[in-house]
């Protein structure tokens, strides 16, 4: 059966998170503790404020023309100030965020959370109620599980979907090659081609859609979802 994941299905319900409140010193001790890049910052009615991140935190404390910003010297620096002495200019959570936060909640798509965090350059969402209250957290991590599929069970869904919703599309061959989809075949007179890609496009795992279908314009073609 086809259907499209939701965040809702591959969050985390156990959120480390911090208050405005807390210090420069215990955000790093938690960034380090837990192996994560970036916390939400909640009040006390759990709503979501801002986001911490590794990157916020060094920002602060490194001295003009430190070192550079890769994964490991931002966790070097962390470590640096969990045991040290934080710089005057290092203060609470809530002066340190980038508010307001990025969210989504847990009835979206996951490739549009996937999209969200592309466009801006994020590694992770706080899910929220219709109360923009925290109740979970979603990463790249838990999205590229959707995006990492078997090619078989892809071509599957995608042949399904398209015999269910263009009953002249299931003539059609439907072929996948690391998550790529590749259409084959002659639709019928008038059949919405365009409504077909879009359709595979849809499916979970799905990262792009070649066109040969021998009715369109000559010569093979990788379509864009939009």
């Amino acid at each position: 059966m086809v259907r499209n994941r939701t965040v809702g299905e591959v969050m985390s319900s156990e959120v480390v998170q911090a208050r405005p409140g807390t210090s420069f010193k215990e955000l790093a001790r938690l960034l380090t503790a837990h192996r994560i890049s970036g916390l939400p910052v909640v009040d006390d009615d759990d709503k979501v404020m801002g986001v911490v991140s590794q990157t916020d935190l060094t920002r602060r404390q490194a001295a003009p023309g430190g070192a550079g910003h890769g994964p490991r010297r931002l966790v070097d620096a962390l470590r640096r100030i969990v045991g040290g002495r934080p710089a005057a200019a290092a203060r609470t959570a809530g002066e340190l965020m980038s508010s307001p936060a990025v969210t989504v909640h847990p009835e979206q798509r996951v490739v549009d959370a996937a999209r969200i965090m592309e466009r801006r350059r994020i590694d992770r969402l706080p899910v929220v109620d219709e109360e923009d209250r925290l109740i979970g957290i979603t990463t790249r991590r838990d999205l590229l599980r959707v995006f990492l599929r078997a090619d078989e069970e892809i071509r599957t869904d995608v042949a399904h979907a398209l015999s269910v919703g263009f009953p002249g599309a299931s003539a059609i061959s439907v072929e996948v090659s690391d998550g790529v989809v590749t259409l084959l075949g002659s639709p019928p007179p008038g059949a919405d081609t365009a409504a077909w890609i879009r359709s595979a496009w849809r499916v979970d795992g799905v990262i792009g859609v070649m066109n040969r279908l021998t009715a369109g314009r000559a010569g093979d073609r990788t379509v864009s979802p939009r």
